[in-house]
């Protein structure tokens, strides 16, 4: 196992027992009305299946995760397990789903933009990539930065994603959706107070 994932399972570890949730509950509708019903979805990173089980009902599901003791928990939801590193090539074959979920989850790799390429593999034509990603140049975020902290608190987080900078990561899906989600005052400006990005976007080709 390497470096990365030993530090991201001893994350996962530390994290465990502070229960089941999902952080930035509002971005969920927008996941689940991605999803939709009738599909064979793919859920990168599904931990215990906090996220997943809002779209579990009326699809068949599988969740991909580094961490047994999660699956485990994610297994008696009725989500399909499978061990993995998304930072290796995905044990699926091509065209495989009709939906990839990637939440909370671009941040944490090294190659981003090789899992992506992974995720369009298994992707059916037309097949649709939806996540989310920390909206990493909100306010807060260049506050901290300007005490001269890290923008981020999290030390699993090893990307920083603008709107443009997702863009491009999603370059080959369209057209992208991207919703400004989550933070009390995003109602105010959801560009810069919004704490995550929600995206979605088809298979072209």
């Amino acid at each position: 196992m390497s470096d990365l994932s030993e530090r991201y399972e001893q994350h996962h570890r530390e994290r465990r027992d502070e229960g089941d949730f999902v952080f930035v509950p509002e971005r969920i509708p927008l996941i689940v009305g991605a999803v939709g019903q009738g599909k064979r979805v793919l859920d990168l990173g599904c931990r215990s299946g906090a996220l997943t089980r809002h779209f579990l009902e009326g699809n068949s599901v599988v969740g991909l995760d580094v961490d047994p003791a999660a699956l485990e928990k994610a297994a008696a939801l009725g989500i399909e397990p499978v061990q993995a590193n998304v930072e290796k090539p995905l044990p699926f074959e091509d065209a495989t789903f009709d939906v990839v979920v990637a939440g909370e989850l671009f941040e944490h790799l090294q190659f981003p933009d090789a899992l992506v390429g992974e995720i369009r593999r298994v992707l059916r034509p037309g097949g649709v990539l939806v996540g989310s990603v920390p909206n990493a140049f909100r306010v807060q975020s260049r506050l901290r930065f300007l005490r001269g902290r890290p923008p981020e608190d999290d030390p699993t987080h090893l990307r920083m994603f603008s709107p443009t900078a997702l863009r491009e990561l999603l370059a080959g899906f369209e057209p992208i959706e991207l919703h400004f989600v989550g933070g009390r005052f995003a109602r105010l400006n959801a560009r810069l107070f919004a704490r995550d990005l929600v995206f979605s976007g088809a298979k072209a080709g």
